[in-house]
């Protein structure tokens, strides 16, 4: 009589190992679909969070309104340089109407060039010279098209000298930073400034400190990276979120990665110099 048990088990051990592979796959299959679920939700957990960070530091560091409602009028006595040509003013006020934004982006006061219908191609105009009594000029613009918006920023040293004075211009009206270096521009950003009850001051100032790691000590210890300090009673320039709807406290806030940028240019007595409504040009002396 044939053993029918010994002719029959080898296939059915091989059916069920073939069961308990599939068993094995299936489960691994939903394992790995778990961890990627799990690691999906830990992204979008971190991006929620990280947004939050930004704007609790925002909502640490500056007052949560529209700085234009603050600024003085034009004609109180507090006073601003003569205002600027007409183009330049009807420039600006075609930004402030731009339906892309709440408000419109920040106007760089710096002049246009000149636009001339020519024959041929014509030599580039020699660099300008320094008026008699020395100073500080403008050599050079970034080429920048437009207007530049909250969070923008530029830098690009290409066309500066690898070391030379260094100045900083911010203009409270156009709510713009630019670095020139020897004259030329290397860097420029959409700022915030102070409102009337908390204002950025005017004038020329030297940088007093220079601070990498700094926090505020009026204002809940709120984080001002690469501080560089303008006045001993609060006033620096420092790395910030740069968001429309929102105004310092009299500080100059950039964005972090332009603050870094200008902390490792700028030295201790570099002139920054703060106006309203300025407008600067090539050739023009502004030291």
């Amino acid at each position: 009589m044939v053993n029918r048990w010994q002719l029959t088990r080898p296939s059915g051990i091989f059916a069920d190992m073939v069961r308990i592979i599939a068993f094995l796959i299936a489960l691994a299959a939903l394992q790995f679909a778990a961890l990627a679920q799990s690691a999906a939700d830990r992204t979008a957990e971190a991006a929620a969070e990280a947004a939050e960070a930004v704007a609790a530091r925002a909502s640490r560091s500056f007052e949560p309104l529209d700085p234009d409602s603050q600024m003085p009028e034009p004609g109180e006595p507090a006073a601003a340089p003569p205002p600027a040509p007409s183009a330049i003013a009807e420039a600006a006020t075609a930004a402030e109407s731009d339906a892309d934004a709440l408000r419109g982006p920040a106007v760089r006061m710096i002049s246009l060039p000149v636009v001339q219908d020519v024959p041929g191609p014509v030599a580039a105009p020699a660099a300008p010279k320094a008026p008699s009594g020395g100073g500080f000029v403008i050599r050079s613009i970034l080429p920048i098209e437009g207007t530049i918006r909250y969070g923008d920023w530029f830098w690009d040293e290409s066309a500066a000298p690898t070391y030379g004075p260094l100045v900083i211009t911010v203009d409270l009206e156009a709510r713009v930073i630019s670095a020139f270096r020897d004259g030329h521009e290397i860097g420029t950003a959409v700022v915030l400034v102070g409102t009337q009850e908390h204002p950025t001051p005017l004038g020329t100032f030297p940088i007093l400190t220079k601070e990498r790691h700094n926090v505020s000590e009026k204002y809940n210890n709120a984080p001002m990276p690469w501080t560089l300090r303008l006045t001993w009673d609060g006033i620096a320039i420092h790395g910030s979120p740069v968001l429309n709807g929102y105004a310092s406290h009299g500080c100059i806030g950039v964005p972090d990665d332009f603050a870094r940028l200008l902390f490792a240019a700028a030295r201790r007595g570099d002139k920054v110099i703060i106006t309203r409504g300025r407008m600067v040009g090539v050739g023009d002396k502004i030291l």
